[in-house]
């Protein structure tokens, strides 16, 4: 995080920044009519905004934090931007490259780089554990050692389509551990970056997924992460086993009212993945009712915490 990112999230912690936000909304997005609560500071925030908790359901650690103080530098102000934020909790994963196959001891390696981050900040980081499903019944002990360590939940990437059956043990063990499933996802229409990534999933597959398994926890990431977002969210409608995370770098207005118009409050988790000022900022300028955003701040993904089995 360079000088010039301080001093933005100096203005975040003042009214993040010139993000645009919306002046005081008058009603909930959810459309029940009611109003929306809590008294509002400097430019249409809510006056209590960093002291509202907040659990960060999509993040990433990069480094490896093996060969020095140094190579902290990126998780420590990871934790440092969480704190300007009032981001309480960060679940993190390391997923390997867009697109490459790698063998089990490449995705141990890039989950013991979480787990040294979970010791190093043990009330802040909390970890997935990337896999990837083309490794067999490596990747069904891979994630045993990783929950062992502490971790919550699951992070697939896109080297595999969730309706691929080669993901279907993936979901298997976490329906019989309890724990979440959190999927990358974009509903791409640009056919040079299909071409790219031609095992993206997207709403229909990860609805796909879930009418084979309902009793598993799935969550589908970054609403706004590339392609057509409202199309993603109106996937999901009839798949209500399904969560959809709010994290992405396109901040468009009216995509968390849409997420909760369509789907409800319930299934709606904030994330940020790496777009942290900008995440907050969406969802403080969104017009929701004050337990609205506590829940999708932090209370929908403490429920879903609250269901892991041993």
């Amino acid at each position: 995080m360079s000088l010039s990112r301080r001093r933005f999230l100096g203005a975040a912690a003042a009214g993040l920044g010139a993000a645009g936000l919306a002046a005081t909304p008058v009603s909930a997005a959810a459309g029940t009519g009611a109003t929306v609560a809590g008294a509002r500071g400097p430019g249409g925030l809510p006056a209590d905004w960093r002291a509202q908790r907040k659990f960060d359901v999509h993040n990433h650690v990069f480094l490896s934090g093996r060969r020095g103080a140094s190579d902290w530098t990126d998780v420590d102000h990871l934790i440092e931007a969480a704190g300007v934020l009032g981001i309480e909790r960060l679940y993190c994963s390391r997923p390997i490259t867009a697109g490459v196959m790698a063998n089990i001891e490449a995705v141990r390696e890039v989950n013991d780089t979480v787990i040294a981050a979970m010791r190093r900040h043990p009330r802040q980081i909390f970890g997935y554990c990337f896999v990837q499903p083309g490794t067999g019944p490596a990747a069904l002990a891979e994630i045993d050692r990783c929950l062992d360590a502490g971790m919550i939940g699951i992070k697939l990437y896109n080297q595999f389509k969730y309706t691929d059956p080669a993901v279907y043990p993936i979901a298997e063990k976490c329906i019989q551990r309890g724990i979440p499933f959190l999927g990358h996802s974009a509903y791409l229409t640009d056919p040079k970056t299909l071409a790219l990534q031609p095992k993206t999933s997207h709403a229909l597959d990860f609805c796909a997924l879930s009418q084979r398994y309902p009793e598993l926890i799935l969550i589908m990431g970054h609403v706004n992460g590339g392609g057509d977002w409202e199309w993603a969210i109106k996937g999901l409608r009839e798949c209500r086993n399904v969560y959809l995370d709010t994290s992405g770098s396109v901040l468009e207005e009216g995509t968390i009212e849409s997420c909760v118009r369509q789907l409800g409050h319930e299934r709606v988790l904030f994330a940020t993945d790496a777009t942290m000022e900008g995440c907050v900022g969406k969802m403080l300028s969104a017009e929701l009712t004050a337990a609205q955003r506590e829940d999708i701040f932090w209370r929908n993904f403490q429920r879903i915490l609250d269901r892991r089995r041993a």
